[in-house]
């Protein structure tokens, strides 16, 4: 750990804050000496601090460690490019269109990577008015279950969270020029045209 990289990135999330050392300090119940200490890179925080000086900055810990908070490539905002991240503990569901550290349940998750749909997971879609009425043939027990189902164009995402003993079947707006994105609890993630 560089303690001067680490210095200087505190100094400059405490200055982003709009927040003085003694400030700091004090949300810290430390000394603003402290804090004088470790962004002249004179000294490192103790690991004892490190959870809730991320908290108070809102940067992660490992960030901290790193010195380091480099921003990511602009993507261009295409859509098509959206990258799904499932939680194993709770389910809990989140996107990114570009590079992003996404935890949840206190796990860091890794992008769910989609493969192409088989017998056991695929959609039957149908255009019925202006939607498209779409039926699976997949268990909806809490054990195993489809338990999203997303709809991915070039400027829209429709994302539909299921939930287990819910019916296999939805309806949503159709869409011209995407594909449809669902992930199984136990199977990972899945994709049709």
């Amino acid at each position: 750990m560089d303690c001067n990289k680490v210095g200087s990135l505190i100094r400059d999330l405490r200055k982003e804050k709009g927040l003085t050392q003694k400030k700091l300090a004090d949300l810290m119940n430390i000394s603003d000496k402290t804090i004088s200490k470790w962004e002249r890179g004179l000294g490192c925080p103790d690991v004892s601090l490190l959870h809730e000086l991320s908290q108070t900055l809102n940067v992660n810990i490992e960030k901290i460690l790193l010195g380091n908070l480099e921003p990511n490539n602009a993507d261009g905002g295409n859509m098509k490019r959206v990258k799904f991240f499932m939680c194993p503990c709770c389910g809990n569901v989140m996107t990114s269109t570009g590079e992003a550290e996404i935890s949840c349940c206190g796990r860091k998750l890794t992008a769910l990577v989609p493969k192409p749909a088989d017998d056991e997971h695929r959609l039957k879609i149908e255009n019925i008015e202006n939607d498209f009425y779409i039926t699976f043939p997949h268990e909806m027990r809490k054990e195993h279950y489809i338990c999203f189902i997303a709809y991915v164009s070039y400027d829209k995402v429709l994302f539909v969270k299921l939930y287990p003993e819910q019916g296999s079947e939805l309806r949503i707006p159709r869409l011209h020029g995407g594909k449809f994105y669902f992930g199984c609890s136990k199977h990972g993630m899945w994709v049709t045209k």
